[in-house]
């Protein structure tokens, strides 16, 4: 099969779920795959890893990305005799004028479900573009069987079109030295007393605001001096919930430390007593799973994807009940050998993925496009 992919998300999403998924996929499609050829379409720098004796790089300015999906990629794919198109970044930049097979991964349908909780730019180019991309591919991959009735519930298609590939946490997610990570943290953003954890995003849908209004009544019953550390860019949602959190008056007790760089995270996870991500929707939820990785016990929410994942390697529990939440944080961390017990089973449910099965779920659907006309 002669395959390209659209691989300028690696770099104009990196850090997000969207460019890791492209990113791992592609690697590890290209570290067990010599049969095929990939035609990559790329955008920036830090290239070369992709560059094997199967595969090509095309560079695409992003400042002119209109003219390549419209113009340069269509013909680009006909003159190189490309079987299979793959566009990971929800079908976005894919129009009607390729002629080969069509792939898309849809991650999610959260500008459908929870509209209020994206941007508005976002969700305009969504509406309008998705719908046709579902309509025009060969096949559609997306990461859960929850995304997967998503999918179905809105399109009127054939499930036999839709492939569930499961997401997988990176090589770097592990355990380490718990006590070396603590002074690691200790040193780096002055945290010095035990931690909760909370990574992932200040959208309204992860539902943070709950998870610092649950510690702020539930913090002087735990048995520890625990702080409750959330980690990312504090801009916009962020600093919203950072000057609520100081209108608690326990500013001393929640900490955010603004972006953390990703060789960071690691640590954050195995310095921490619990993971914490009472998430509203995701299309897959992958925080929850490098924290279990790492072999840090987990507190996470019981709907939509999340069980998929977690199954009872985690404290699952209802979100939008502020009462369970807060009695699940003082259940775990009131409690040591529960701790241990969340830390064994999440270490053992995570060995259930990899980025392997991934690429090898995805080369099995560019075989099926591949093999038959179209599946309907």
């Amino acid at each position: 099969m002669r395959i390209a992919i659209d691989a300028r998300g690696i770099n104009w999403y990196r850090g997000t779920g969207i460019g890791t998924y492209t990113d791992k996929v592609l690697k590890y499609l290209l570290k067990s795959d010599s049969e095929n050829y990939y035609h990559i379409y790329w955008s920036g720098d830090k290239y070369e890893e992709f560059q094997k004796e199967n595969s090509k790089i095309l560079m695409a300015s992003k400042k002119y990305h209109r003219f390549f999906e419209q113009n340069y990629f269509p013909e680009n794919l006909r003159n190189n005799n490309i079987d299979i198109f793959h566009v990971p970044q929800n079908g976005i930049g894919m129009n009607d004028n390729i002629d080969c097979k069509k792939i898309a991964t849809i991650h999610d349908l959260i500008p459908y479900v929870m509209p209020e909780t994206v941007g508005r730019g976002y969700l305009l180019k969504f509406l309008k573009d998705v719908p046709k991309v579902i309509e025009e591919c060969n096949a559609l991959i997306t990461v859960s069987e929850r995304s997967k009735q998503d999918i179905l519930k809105f399109f009127p298609i054939d499930e036999d079109k839709v492939f569930v590939t499961p997401l997988a946490a990176d090589d770097k997610y592990k355990p380490l030295d718990k006590e070396k990570c603590k002074n690691l943290i200790a040193y780096i953003y002055g945290i010095n007393n035990p931690f909760i954890l909370y990574i992932g995003g200040f959208s309204p849908r992860k539902n943070v605001k709950a998870l610092i209004t649950a510690f702020s009544k539930i913090y002087k019953k735990l048995d520890k001096n625990y702080d409750l550390v959330i980690v990312g860019a504090t801009r916009d949602q962020g600093q919203y919930l950072s000057e609520f959190s100081g209108n608690l008056e326990l500013s001393s007790k929640i900490k955010f430390t603004g972006y953390a760089p990703e060789e960071h995270l690691p640590i954050l996870y195995n310095a921490s007593e619990a993971f914490v991500y009472p998430s509203l929707y995701e299309g897959f939820g992958l925080p929850p799973l490098e924290a279990m990785n790492c072999g840090t016990p987990v507190i996470t929410s019981n709907i939509t994807s999340i069980p998929e994942v977690v199954g009872d390697a985690g404290l699952l529990i209802n979100p939008y009940d502020e009462t369970e939440l807060m009695e699940s944080l003082i259940k775990l961390l009131n409690d040591d050998k529960l701790k241990t017990y969340y830390s064994i089973k999440g270490l053992e449910r995570a060995k259930n993925f990899s980025w392997e099965k991934t690429s090898k779920n995805t080369l099995e659907v560019y075989k099926k496009v591949y093999e038959f006309q179209e599946i309907l």
